[in-house]
């Protein structure tokens, strides 16, 4: 017998003239345009900072630009309003709570009981999944039930002791039930993080985590209408989907669905860990951090966007190659051979040029090694104070780049503008460096030696990996996985094909869509030359729940693995239905 779940006091707001569940009433040109204002930027209101929560969510994960076909090719965004139903919620064993929400249209359609149910994409908020599961079911009349999945930018700053209320707005540890609220920490430890600092290792749980803002979903359609009620999953038809961090958690949730509430699952470019296949994320990213930045000087990147952001002189290719020369990574002399050496290592741990290519851009932006620290505290379960390899987040003065204290208006702006892993909004990463000519190389090999290494960390570390892989779904849950075959930071050849592969070779029956000329980042695409070169994912991620829904209300057959093989470059203009070579409608 399940444990029962555990919520705490339920907020009900409601969401009309002039507001809206899917955009916080801005529609579609608000969401695309600059961050929405907070009248008094200290002390943003609860429906300021859900709006810009909203709008954040939405610009982080689609290209909402004119060139995106975002509303003409794909999606629309009516205005849809509605209740929203938030608490946090505990799942059995674990310390830290998160968050769920559910967003109850009024058209709800009570003749086809539909319930999405979602977590966020990367580390992000309670709304990171609106743009695939909101934007898809919201207008058809479902009801969208949202889990930050043990993440989120409810941050706490030990220097004041605040975090970050079931509002969204800032309070004092004990005048209010805290999104994160760390024990026992001491003043000035920085600024703790969910994600990285609950002690739980969240990623772990990720399914359950899923399954339980189902059941959420499920109960808050009864409060929503009870004379309809009891909804339950075998009236109320339940298609879990998510991206990134989320499309893996779906996958999870399908492996962990023991009741079998799950009707359908479609997963966006998962990350996904199966037993003894592909890499774990940790794995390909922490070598990400160490050797693509010296091989982007080889020639296979010559004029790949991204590959060569020269912030120093010399560049900072040149000094990585010439670093992991001096650390005995390589045993080439020149820059040009220490380039092509890293490159062959890369080829030879199983990377694709393709993703390699794609991947420049998170190497730009130093993405690699700031989630591969988060999640290496995550796993080795540290508190705040506590990060392997010396980092820890500090708050940042606008502009100055003073740690600690945070201002009152940047604290505030936490919650609707964090990632969840910092830095970003004004959190610093600090720590993992020193004061050579490459000062990030200390942080980067102390975190690979965490995955290769023989110390106690190293095998604490692998052990909170092995903890998230996956199980196997139910026979005849319909699985739809559609990944870009250009993903630079969640390889397809690492985490989809090794995963579909051991569906199919356990008799399960999966939709494969690998999506030619798809990368991760859709927000990416408004970059001048980049989004030339690569058509959108979150369209084909729209069709394929088109196609599971047909397939549960009407009977009809799940799609092929080839019904995107069309698909090519959008080219300077905008994204075309001949770009996406795949019917929409």
């Amino acid at each position: 017998m399940s444990t029962p779940d555990r919520f705490g006091e339920v907020r009900v707001t409601t969401h009309r003239d002039g507001d809206d569940l899917l955009s916080g009433g801005l529609g579609l040109r608000g969401l695309a345009g600059t961050p929405a204002a907070f009248a008094r930027p200290a002390a943003p209101t609860p429906a300021e900072l859900r709006r810009r929560a909203i709008q954040g969510s939405w610009k982080g994960i689609a290209d909402l630009g004119p060139l995106g076909g975002f509303g003409t090719l794909y999606g629309r965004m009516p205005s849809v309003p509605g209740r929203e139903f938030t608490a946090f919620a505990t799942l059995p064993g674990v310390r830290v709570p998160h968050r769920v929400l559910v967003q109850v249209p009024d058209d709800f359609d009570r003749t086809k009981r539909c319930l999405v149910v979602t977590a966020s994409s990367g580390s992000r908020g309670i709304y990171g999944a609106i743009a695939l599961a909101g934007g898809w079911g919201l207008p058809r009349g479902c009801a969208v039930a949202y889990t930050d999945k043990g993440t989120g930018a409810g941050y706490f700053d030990t220097a004041d002791g605040t975090g970050v209320a079931l509002d969204g707005t800032r309070a004092k540890a004990g005048e209010a039930p805290l999104e994160f609220e760390p024990a026992g920490t001491a003043p000035h430890a920085g600024i703790a993080v969910k994600h990285a600092h609950s002690g739980d290792n969240p990623e772990a749980d990720w399914g359950r985590h899923v399954l339980q803002a189902a059941r959420f979903g499920l109960a808050m359609l009864d409060r929503a209408f009870p004379d309809a009620a009891p909804f339950t999953a075998g009236n109320t038809r339940i298609i879990a989907t998510g991206l990134s961090n989320g499309g893996g958690a779906v996958l999870r949730a399908a492996g962990d669905d023991e009741d079998g509430m799950l009707a359908a699952v479609v997963a966006l470019e998962p990350n996904i860990h199966v037993p003894g296949h592909g890499r774990a994320f940790y794995d390909y990213a922490t070598e990400a951090a160490l050797l693509l930045p010296c091989a982007l000087a080889a020639p296979a990147f010559d004029g790949v966007p991204f590959a060569r952001v020269a912030t120093a002189a010399p560049p900072a290719w040149a000094l990585r190659c010439a670093s992991l020369k001096a650390h005995g990574k390589l045993t080439a002399v020149t820059p040009g051979a220490q380039a092509s050496e890293a490159l062959a290592m890369l080829r030879a741990s199983g990377w694709q040029d393709d993703a390699l290519a794609v991947g420049a851009s998170s190497t730009s932006l130093d993405l690699w090694r700031a989630v591969t620290a988060a999640y290496a505290s995550a796993y080795l379960r540290r508190p705040v104070g506590r990060m392997p390899c010396g980092f820890s987040y500090h708050a940042q003065y606008p502009g100055v780049g003073l740690a600690d204290p945070a201002s009152a208006i940047v604290r505030a702006a936490w919650w609707a503008d964090g990632s969840g892993v910092p830095p970003g909004a004004g959190v610093l990463l600090a720590g993992g460096t020193d004061l050579s000519l490459d000062p990030t190389l200390p942080g980067n090999l102390c975190l690979r030696e965490l995955w290769i290494g023989q110390g106690a960390d190293a095998r604490g570390l692998r052990q909170g990996v092995e903890a998230t892989l996956a199980r196997l779904p139910r026979a005849g849950l319909p699985i739809l996985v559609v990944h870009g075959a250009q993903d630079g930071l969640i390889p397809v050849a690492f985490s989809s094909e090794p995963y579909v592969a051991w569906l199919r070779a356990s008799g399960r029956l999966p939709v494969f869509w690998k999506v030619p000329y798809a990368q991760h980042f859709d927000a990416f695409l408004a970059f001048p030359d980049f989004g030339d070169r690569h058509v959108p994912l979150l369209p084909f991620g729209y069709a394929a729940l088109d196609r599971a829904w047909a397939h549960l209300a009407e009977g009809r057959p799940l799609p092929e693995d080839a019904a995107v093989r069309e698909a090519r470059p959008r080219g300077p203009g905008a994204l075309t239905a001949e770009n996406l070579g795949l019917p929409l409608h």
